[in-house]
């Protein structure tokens, strides 16, 4: 069977949820049987979001072949059993820079170079990339980034309008817009909706499905309104309205509607509805909690919702696998010294967790809350930056070294506890001194990683390009520190935990790129439980 292809397009406005979208129906072709692969075009010239500001992008997710990526990359791989990688993102700055490359390589025999044939061409090649990189996939679910009419947006909707063209019977275009509901005049209004997919019209895509976007469900004559005066049959006219609980309701909602029997349908794809029983089960528990906890992220960005996406993620999916309900707090990193003592910034929490980052904002309120935790015997969870800001904190105040630091925080620091490997300090460009992707680690017997894990070699992602510096291993494990996982290929530390102490980790890399609601990470999982434990014993 040739592999068929699903075209997810947005309207009126941004953040719709088109990634959600896409990622919902992937859950429910997969559950027919189907192999589905993802795909997300972002039409913005950066040729990744690696150097992006999060407030300005949002999380960088992180795939295993080492690629720096969307967040909705984030949804794919929570949503779906997809292989996400390197050829499941891309981006303007991408197109164009392969363009360009081959133009000044001669391979266009001194022809112009136009966005068509030339660029549209690239984008359609990327496409059956992604299409062909795992062996067998059914059908390739694309989402276009950005809403119609943007002028960035143009190369490729044209290049998808050629591909459809190219292949009539393989291709289907979704259409996710918005439908407002103006609460002066107590109306619902369609009118943009009609204007977006005018806009789509113009451009030569003709879409076969409509999710209305809204905030409660659509009557049923506002969807005949939409299908008449947009060419679009009633049937194929759908809701998507706000969900009340949680964004994992969002497949079985569309499966309520049939949208995977209608996209079958139209696509002539096999397969009977599949068991969406993981999914209800994780609403069931969702819904039914039997106790709840309260975490505090301390970190830089969190005037951002969706800087940190992943993390979240990853705490209501620990949360899930102990049935309990989570609420979490977020504390600016740089205010917590403003507002008197640490224990009164962030009083209130069962547990912290200090995420990734870079840079020296709010160094020293992370540095507090690990003292905090560490002094008090509170759960405590580092990631990547967290886990740094965790030895440095060990190093100051229990192994004596007053000064010492991260050389990123102060290159003249004494003792650079965490300092950038030798042969990283002559690479310029920012992306160059990362270590990127996924890496084996080797976990130390009977420690708490090895307890979560209940494996001896794992791999993990990474994102960062400062490293513990080994020269002051021997004493801090003198002192307590627990170093608990190494770089299977190189002496480098990946896990550290506080030896006295109930449950005090961090880690080198992102375990919360690799969890998902139905299969927890083994640490969030084990963390949420530590969390539970300590508020049992605190009361």
């Amino acid at each position: 069977m040739a592999t068929k292809y699903i075209f997810v397009t947005g309207g009126v406005v941004s953040s719709l949820g088109k990634g959600l979208t896409a990622a919902s129906i992937a859950v429910l072709l997969e559950a027919r049987g189907l192999k589905v692969g993802m795909l997300k075009l972002d039409p913005y010239l950066n040729v990744d979001p690696g150097t992006m500001n999060p407030f300005q992008h949002g999380e960088v997710y992180v795939t295993d072949d080492g690629a720096e990526t969307d967040l909705d990359l984030g949804h794919y791989f929570r949503f779906t059993n997809a292989t996400i990688s390197r050829a499941s993102n891309a981006t303007s700055g991408q197109i164009y820079e392969a363009v360009i490359k081959r133009e000044r390589r001669g391979d266009y025999l001194g022809k112009d170079v136009q966005m068509v044939p030339n660029i549209t061409d690239e984008i359609k090649q990327r496409i059956l990339k992604a299409a062909h990189h795992d062996e067998g996939t059914d059908i390739l679910i694309v989402e276009i980034g950005g809403t119609v009419g943007d002028i960035e947006s143009h190369p490729f909707l044209e290049a998808i309008r050629q591909f459809r063209h190219e292949r009539p019977r393989e291709c289907l275009n979704i259409h996710l817009t918005y439908v407002l509901y103006m609460k002066a005049a107590g109306e619902v209004k369609t009118k943009p909706t009609q204007h977006s997919i005018q806009t789509l019209r113009g451009i030569g895509i003709i879409p076969d499905i409509i999710l209305c976007r809204c905030e409660k469900p659509l009557e049923q004559s506002i969807k005949d309104k939409i299908s008449l005066l947009c060419s679009v049959r009633k049937e194929l006219v759908l809701d998507e309205p706000d969900v009340d609980h949680s964004i994992y309701e969002v497949p079985l909602m569309l499966s309520d509607q049939k949208i995977d029997e209608k996209i079958c349908q139209l696509l002539d794809l096999p397969g009977e509805r599949g068991d969406l029983s993981p999914w209800k089960d994780v609403l069931h528990r969702l819904l039914h909690p039997k106790g709840k906890i309260v975490i505090g992220i301390v970190g830089k960005y969190l005037q951002h919702k969706d800087a940190y996406k992943s993390v979240f993620e990853a705490l209501h999916h620990g949360a899930l696998a102990h049935q309990v309900d989570l609420e979490i707090r977020c504390f600016e990193a740089d205010k917590i010294l403003e507002n008197g003592s640490v224990e009164h910034a962030i009083a209130g929490c069962d547990g912290y967790l200090v995420p990734g980052g870079f840079g020296e904002r709010g160094w020293m309120g992370k540095i507090m809350t690990a003292k905090y935790c560490r002094e008090n015997k509170i759960p405590y969870f580092g990631l990547c930056l967290g886990m740094q800001v965790m030895t440095v904190e060990f190093a100051r105040h229990v192994a004596g070294f007053d000064d010492a630091n991260s050389t990123e925080i102060d290159p003249n620091t004494p003792h650079p506890v965490i300092s950038l490997l030798s042969e990283q300090k002559s690479i310029i460009d920012l992306g160059g001194t990362m270590r990127l992707g996924s890496f084996p680690c080797v976990i130390e017997r009977g420690s708490k990683a090895e307890k979560a894990y209940q494996a001896s070699l794992i791999h993990e992602r990474h994102r960062h390009r400062y490293e513990f510096n080994n020269t002051y291993r021997d004493t801090l494990e003198k002192k307590g520190l627990v170093v608990s996982g190494m770089l299977h290929t190189h002496p480098l530390c990946e896990i550290v935990e506080v030896k006295d102490h109930p449950w005090m980790v961090g880690v080198q890399f992102h375990p919360e790129f690799k969890s998902k609601p139905h299969t927890p990470h083994p640490l969030f999982r084990d963390f949420i439980g530590a969390v539970i434990e300590y508020k049992k014993s605190s009361r």
